[in-house]
């Protein structure tokens, strides 16, 4: 078949696309030298926060994924009144800036609001702490998780949990032996995308913890008062750090071909 005008269209823009994306991104890896990209991994602040990183953005991923499942398998089964309205909500921290994200946390665990003075308390601070930290990247985090495990969820036919309720197993023991077994590519991609998404944050991040330092505000005092060619090095292994959990997310999002 003869490839009209369209086609090409549709190539062009391709091309742009993946060039505006690559460029910026090629040009920021290959600028530091191997040498101050082994130095800098050696440097224990830079290792220290991208640990940090690492640490808190997978923790806030097990949260989301401890209280999101059940939440997100309610919104995949179950059509009520305000529904759009509850996803809606879901979505808000996506959408709004995230230094509002962080002033709003700090608004309702300060010691001014009721459940600041529970947690001040009880001994928990918010406030430049890893607890922060963590705090902040299940809020921008979970709407990923729990959008993405929902729409596993819908995936899955109703009537085998229908099937499985109708020989007496529970709603419990239906859910983990039917429905979460085969969902589960769905829940991991769900993690992973949560993670991805909690390791980048820096909006909120750097209003509720400047210290101790994730990597994306390190990199940002660096670039401040360094400069880029500091900065570049520390920004190139958190990119390596996100390209890995993104390849795990397309080696899992990818069914595997059968009789290959």
């Amino acid at each position: 078949m003869k490839k009209g005008p369209f086609f090409w269209v549709t190539i062009s823009c391709g091309v742009m696309i993946m060039a505006f994306i690559l460029l910026p991104l090629i040009q920021m890896v290959l600028s530091p030298s191997m040498e101050k990209l082994y130095t800098t991994i050696k440097d224990k602040d830079v290792l220290k926060s991208i640990w940090l990183s690492i640490y808190a953005s997978g923790l806030a991923a097990i949260i989301s994924f401890v209280i999101g499942t059940p939440f997100a398998y309610f919104l995949a089964r179950k059509d009520f009144w305000g529904k759009n309205f509850v996803e809606s909500i879901i979505d808000i921290p996506i959408v709004i800036p995230h230094p509002v994200v962080g002033i709003a946390i700090l608004s309702v665990t300060g010691k001014d609001y009721w459940i600041g003075q529970i947690l001040h308390e009880v001994g928990i601070r918010i406030m430049g702490s890893t607890i922060g930290i963590v705090t902040v990247l299940v809020f921008v985090g979970m709407p990923f998780y729990i959008n993405t495990a929902r729409e596993g969820f819908k995936s899955i036919s109703p009537r085998l949990e229908n099937v499985s309720r109708s020989l007496g197993a529970s709603m419990i023991s239906t859910f983990f032996r039917i429905t979460f077994p085969l969902a589960w590519r769905s829940i991991i991609v769900g993690m992973i995308m949560c993670c991805a998404r909690a390791i980048s944050e820096f909006g909120a991040v750097v209003i509720v913890a400047y210290h101790p330092m994730v990597a994306p505000v390190l990199i940002y005092e660096r670039f401040e008062t360094l400069g880029l060619s500091y900065s570049q090095p520390v920004a190139v292994w958190l990119i390596l750090v996100c390209l890995v959990l993104f390849l795990i997310l397309r080696i899992i999002s990818t069914p595997q071909k059968r009789g290959a």
